[in-house]
């Protein structure tokens, strides 16, 4: 049985720099609760990354691999867990320019977990850890804007 779930936030920087945060792996653990990344397949963690690219997340004891398989810049970007509890996970990251300026942000995914009767606990889990990593990324390109333009 497939679940799913969305989590928004606001960040006043522009579309393009909250993608840009997006695409650069190493700058994950500075806006979200990820300790560590590293590249299996891919760009340098440093560089834009690309679909086909393959990301390697630590969080505490827990490792997660992940690999991009839509992007549209300033729009979308969308991966695939490739190892751990699910059957399938598709997350996707929607950036769309807010009428009042910056950017609403819409991090959403559907899964499918391998342990049976786990997906209302991995739904209430994963919305609340996946709350706090847009709500990083929103302030993270939010004050990225403040110092000027993202390399």
């Amino acid at each position: 049985m497939p679940y799913n779930y969305a989590v928004t936030a606001h960040s006043r920087a522009n579309p393009e720099t909250v993608f840009t945060a997006l695409v650069r792996a190493a700058t994950w653990p500075s806006w979200s609760p990820i300790d560590a990344v590293e590249i299996e397949d891919g760009s340098d963690p440093g560089e834009r990354q690309g679909v086909g690219d393959t990301r390697i997340f630590r969080t505490g004891r827990a490792v997660s691999r992940e690999r991009i398989v839509e992007l549209v810049p300033d729009r979308r970007f969308g991966y695939e867990n490739v190892s751990g509890p699910f059957r399938s996970y598709r997350g996707t990251v929607e950036l769309a320019e807010a009428p009042q300026g910056g950017t609403d942000i819409t991090w959403s995914a559907g899964f499918e977990p391998k342990l049976p009767l786990s997906g209302p606990l991995w739904r209430w889990y994963l919305t609340r850890f996946m709350q706090r990593m847009v709500d990083g990324l929103a302030t993270y390109a939010g004050e990225t804007a403040d110092r000027g333009p993202a390399g």
